[in-house]
């Protein structure tokens, strides 16, 4: 990790001030908080913060990506969640009244990322100051919450190939890059990784993964997964509801 400190980078580099949290604010009310932001640059697989840390920071992530983690007492790793330029990171210890640990840990996937914070009294203070970017952290979290719930709905409900094939458009959509070919969506996850996001095994997930692949819906190469017809991954997810007929 290498520690960028505030005043450090000039304010019409400062991506923080341009993500979607921040559209309801003038330029110069978004600068007031430039004294108190630091920044910091991570390498592929660093830490940038662990679960049980009881630190009060506010993360957003200006470049690159990074993954949402837990460990189980037996040192079992589950992937959470995947997080792009833009995205909040770390709001739920800023926003918990108890003041409670962390509940996941927060690591690199691209070198060069680049991640900003806030101390909780700095951040509180400038949103008493401007309380719609309050009503725009509410908006940000309930999407997430929104998310939440229909990832948890998707496990009850949808059999693991419709799942696989939901989580391949969702990861298309984020991080596709247009070929010639079609979509390749360089998701750099293990095979493990990959099946933890779609809440299966990985066999179950290969094995689906193979299925798509025979019937030319999409090609694997390396840790990325090129998408030919996105058509019949929609068609798919739509149909992997349990007790229906699931044959795409």
């Amino acid at each position: 990790m290498r520690a960028i400190g505030p005043n450090s980078f000039p304010e019409e580099d400062n991506e923080l001030l341009h993500t979607p949290l921040f559209k309801q604010v003038s330029p110069e009310q978004a600068n007031e908080l430039i004294p108190y932001l630091h920044e910091a640059v991570f390498d592929k697989g660093d830490y940038i913060f662990r679960e049980g840390d009881r630190d009060h920071r506010m993360y957003l992530l200006e470049r690159g990506r990074v993954k949402l983690i837990r460990e189980s007492k037996d040192r079992r790793v589950q992937l959470l969640s995947i997080h792009a330029h833009g995205e909040l990171l770390g709001e739920i210890p800023v926003f918990d009244p108890s003041g409670g640990p962390r509940t996941a840990t927060a690591v690199a996937m691209t070198h060069g990322t680049h991640v900003a914070w806030l101390e909780h009294d700095a951040l509180f203070a400038w949103l008493n100051e401007h309380p719609r970017v309050a009503i725009d952290m509410l908006q940000v979290l309930a999407n997430r919450m929104r998310g939440n719930n229909e990832r948890i709905s998707d496990l009850v409900f949808m059999d693991v190939p419709a799942r696989l094939a939901k989580t391949l458009l969702n990861l298309g959509a984020r991080f596709g890059e247009p070929v010639e070919a079609g979509l390749k969506v360089p998701h750099d996850l293990t095979q493990e990784e990959l099946a933890q996001l779609v809440g299966s095994s990985r066999e179950t997930v290969n094995k689906a993964l193979m299925d798509f692949a025979n019937r030319r819906w999409i090609a694997r190469e390396g840790r990325s997964i090129i998408i030919y017809q996105p058509g019949m991954l929609i068609r798919r997810s739509q149909r992997g509801r349990l007790g229906r007929q699931s044959r795409a």
